[in-house]
């Protein structure tokens, strides 16, 4: 199938795609990085920790309907274009974090506040789910020769910047309203903030070229999938291990506040940090793999990654301190988000572009939705029922390994790089 030959887009155009997806990202992920307040307003329990737990299995319903957005919207994306799926999920979003923040709590409206929020989290799940495939396909596709590692790497840059600026506004919240005013409505104000891009991201794109190939018949479409089917579940192994070490990562807050009893100003800015470091070093990693391949800059990232992971938490669960917080996340936040934007970005190269945004977004859905999901409240769960504060790590080393193994079995797809 041969690519596009339509105009390319425009920088203001991909800067509207970055954009818009730290945005998706940014409505999807304040959920777990004010899981302790959303646990109280709309989950109160009597234990403190199991109130967590809730939220936090709340958190995870949201993936629950990614697999479905990733079919349907992600699907779209290869049959009417990138550009209407990806403007779709905007909207979708933007509507879903208002109804979130403006969501009276269980004390005033009683069950009825615990229904809704589970329904605007499907809500969200299925926007999120959809709006991977097409957007990652845009930034490939408008790539300039051998720029291909740089532009994809920015999907998951663009993650990790809306995790430093959900770092950024939890850190200038926290520290200027009181903790019982912030419990009540600081962390609804973060959500109204996130909406506010989405009009902009809008107005932006509102006259982008599209990407996409020309259309393809479902038989071949079909096939096409049938053909790529060994790329897809090796995608879906590669992606479910980076997922869960980018789901630890983001529990950093909540496990340094509620389990190590560090202070909110510290574990958002920690947040903060985790989010700078990788979306400064996913892009250098982009380029690395323009110049050296996809899979040798993946797989040292990896390895230097899985390495570190039982000693970074170690040394936190020793010292509880903000230098030994600040280390840790800088440290496997940026390894880690360098490695997996590489995945990120490889997975959906080595696809045919007429089924590149529906099979990427559906590879991606899955390994969010069957780890992702579950990553946060299965850390939380192990903490509780062993004691053992370092479960986190055993869990995500244990992934990683996974993932290790999973990109050496990944074709290089690099142009130039090997066989593609």
């Amino acid at each position: 199938m041969i690519e596009s030959t339509a105009a390319p887009p425009l920088r203001r155009h991909i800067a509207a795609v970055i954009a818009g997806n730290a945005l998706e990202f940014y409505d999807f992920l304040t959920f777990s990085y004010f899981a302790v307040y959303i646990g109280r307003a709309f989950f109160p329990a009597s234990d403190p920790m199991t109130s967590l737990l809730t939220a936090l299995a709340t958190f995870g319903v949201g993936f629950a309907t990614r697999p479905i957005g990733a079919v349907v919207i992600g699907g779209l994306g290869d049959r009417i274009g990138r550009k209407p799926a990806t403007l779709l999920c905007f909207v979708m979003m933007g509507g879903a974090i208002i109804g979130l923040a403006l969501t009276p709590s269980y004390a005033s409206i009683g069950p009825a506040a615990s229904v809704i929020v589970v329904l605007l989290r499907l809500v969200q799940g299925f926007a999120l789910g959809g709006e991977v495939g097409p957007t990652t396909a845009i930034l490939i596709e408008a790539a300039p020769p051998g720029r291909r590692g740089f532009y994809g790497a920015l999907q998951g840059a663009s993650q990790f910047a809306s995790t430093f600026f959900a770092g950024v506004i939890g850190f200038v919240l926290t520290s200027t309203l009181a903790p019982d005013v912030f419990a009540v409505y600081g962390w609804r104000i973060a959500m109204l903030i996130g909406a506010a891009v989405v009009p902009v991201g809008v107005f932006l794109m509102r006259d982008m070229p599209e990407t996409a190939p020309a259309r393809t018949s479902q038989p071949e479409r079909r096939a096409l999938l049938k053909s790529n089917a060994r790329v897809m579940l090796i995608g879906l192994a590669a992606l479910g291990s980076a997922t869960i070490g980018v789901y630890v990562l983001l529990f950093i807050p909540n496990y340094a506040m509620q389990i190590l009893h560090m202070p909110a100003q510290s574990t958002f800015a920690a947040t903060m940090l985790v989010g700078l470091c990788g979306a400064v070093f996913a892009p250098l990693a982009g380029v690395s793999s323009d110049r050296y391949g996809r899979k040798p800059v993946m797989i040292a990232l990896a390895l230097a990654t899985l390495i570190l992971i039982v000693p970074g938490f170690a040394l936190l669960a020793h010292f509880r301190s903000w230098p030994a917080l600040f280390a840790v996340a800088a440290i496997l936040s940026s390894l880690h988000a360098s490695g997996g934007s590489v995945v990120i970005m490889a997975i959906p190269e080595a696809l045919p572009p007429a089924v590149r945004s529906g099979a990427n977004a559906t590879v991606y859905a899955l390994a969010i939705a069957i780890f992702g999901g579950s990553a946060q409240y299965v850390i939380a769960w192990l903490v509780k029922h062993t004691g053992d504060v370092l479960a986190p790590a055993y869990y995500w080393s244990a992934a990683a390994f996974i993932g290790l193994i999973a990109m050496t079995l990944l074709r290089e797809s690099a142009p130039g790089k090997g066989k593609t």
